[in-house]
């Protein structure tokens, strides 16, 4: 009896010891498999693009006044920041030379009508005894021409008159537009030259409450460029204030500076404190892309697939993911839209809230942790960034 209950207690501790080595490999083998997930929940948010770039203030009408024929300065009725209407008075040049030319002028043409009178009469004189016969074809013909020869004279000494009163209109400087004087390059009683080209007096911007930039983008980013799009900027005058605009113009003519090719676009600023002034430089925003509550997932979610599992072949220009439920990993084809250098739309495939896997690794026992998997986005932080060194708070200097 003593012998059989030995061997009963002998064969139930080896069992019970043969079922915890059982058990102690079963999960010591689940743990040297167990994965570790990097997972993203599909939320909504709002998705951008920007192309950066700078470019420099003005108004949007701006003319250069300037003359046309040359002479002394002899008056300056404005100044900077005068404000002036069209047909105003500017400036005035002096005008003896001007009006002794236009006088020369008006005697050669009454010399030239005086003469033309004479050789008409003469003209009609000698054409009646021709009809008559009375005169030689020869005569006539002489009388005929010294008429078209003093007509012709007189025409050009008309036009010679018309010319010099031109010109003495000219040494009065009438503002063409409606706007703001901007610059005076000329002072009193300086002499300004019309031989070869117009010489500038005074620089006039239209209406300083409309304003544009002109921003040079470059070749990389000008295809994402349309009218229309919205643009933000700042100015160093005031750093920490955005003005809005948006793009009027995308400029066909390429400039290029040390090899560098950009395109001109142009930005309408509008400006009605006058905060902004001409000339300043402006740090520019161009909104390329914009959708606001769009489902999103991380664009690293794309490139991800499991060790040992072959990609799925995309239909329709759908794309595979992975989505973890749970301890169950499974794959989706969705359909995506626009992408960010972050994000990427989801058009359908996915519900809001699930997790998709963005990494993956199989980890040892040694290494495994109690957690199966780290949710980016959520709060968790992810195993593959770095942690603050044991021992401070919050990563900075004890």
């Amino acid at each position: 009896m003593k012998s059989n209950k030995a061997i009963i207690y002998l064969l139930t501790g080896l069992s019970v010891v043969i079922a915890t080595c059982i058990l102690l490999h079963s999960c010591k083998s689940k743990k040297e498999t167990e994965n570790k997930w990097v997972t993203a929940q599909v939320s909504r948010q709002d998705i951008s693009n920007l192309v950066t770039c700078t470019g420099s203030l003005e108004p949007i009408s701006k003319v250069d006044v300037g003359t046309q024929v040359s002479g002394r300065v002899e008056k300056i009725y404005v100044d900077f920041n005068s404000i002036v209407k069209k047909g105003d008075l500017l400036a005035e040049l002096d005008q003896t030379v001007l009006a002794a030319s236009l006088a020369s002028a008006q005697s050669s043409m009454a010399s030239a009508k005086s003469q033309l009178d004479y050789q008409q009469k003469n003209y009609e004189r000698y054409k009646t005894l021709y009809e008559k016969q009375l005169v030689s074809s020869s005569e006539f013909e002489s009388a005929e021409y010294s008429y078209q020869t003093a007509k012709n004279n007189y025409d050009v000494s008309r036009n010679s008159y018309q010319t010099a009163k031109t010109n003495l209109s000219y040494a009065k400087i009438y503002s063409p537009i409606d706007g703001v004087v901007l610059s005076r390059e000329v002072e009193e009683g300086q002499t300004v030259a019309a031989s070869f080209s117009t010489p500038t007096l005074f620089n006039i911007a239209n209406d300083l409450t409309k304003m544009r930039v002109i921003a040079n983008v470059d070749e990389a980013d000008i295809g994402n460029v349309r009218e229309g799009q919205r643009a933000t900027f700042t100015v160093d005058a005031y750093p920490t204030e955005y003005f809005n605009g948006d793009v009027t113009e995308v400029r066909q003519s390429a400039t290029t500076t040390n090899n560098v090719v950009t395109y001109e676009v142009v930005i309408n600023a509008p400006n009605p404190d006058l905060k902004l002034k001409p000339g300043l430089t402006a740090t520019v925003s161009i909104y390329t892309l914009e959708k606001n509550n769009v489902l999103t997932i991380p664009s690293e979610a794309l490139s991800f697939s499991p060790q040992n599992e072959t990609r799925k072949s995309n239909t329709n220009g759908n794309v595979e993911v992975w989505v973890l439920d749970g301890v169950n990993m499974n794959s989706k084809l969705i359909q995506i839209g626009s992408k960010t250098g972050t994000l990427t739309e989801v058009i359908s495939g996915l519900s809001e809230g699930e997790n998709v896997v963005l990494k993956g690794e199989v980890v040892s026992s040694s290494k495994a942790s109690d957690t199966k998997s780290d949710t980016v986005g959520n709060g968790s932080s992810s195993p593959f960034m770095p942690q603050p060194p044991k021992g401070r708070s919050g990563g900075g200097p004890r």
